[in-house]
């Protein structure tokens, strides 16, 4: 099992992973959001030039975990995503 050292895309925390087994968020380095999201969190068609120049940033098991339970409380913007 390799390992890497990086900062977590949520909280910035530096955490240990496993390239293999981490959660990532495709983000593109530009604008430091994922492709297609806009300054406001809104969203808009993802440019060809901003997905190939993305790269997956790892983000950590506690983020993960605050991430599923924020979604599983039925908070009213998840819509099934």
């Amino acid at each position: 099992m390799a390992t890497e050292t990086g900062r977590c895309y949520g909280c910035r925390r530096v955490f240990t992973f496993d390239p293999a087994e981490v959660t990532t968020f495709l983000v593109d380095p530009e604008t430091g959001r994922p492709p297609g999201i806009t300054a406001l969190g809104s969203l808009r068609p993802a440019t060809p030039d901003a997905v190939a120049r993305s790269v997956d940033e790892p983000v950590c098991p506690d983020c993960v975990e605050r991430a599923e339970r924020w979604r599983e409380t039925g908070n009213p913007l998840h819509r099934g995503w």
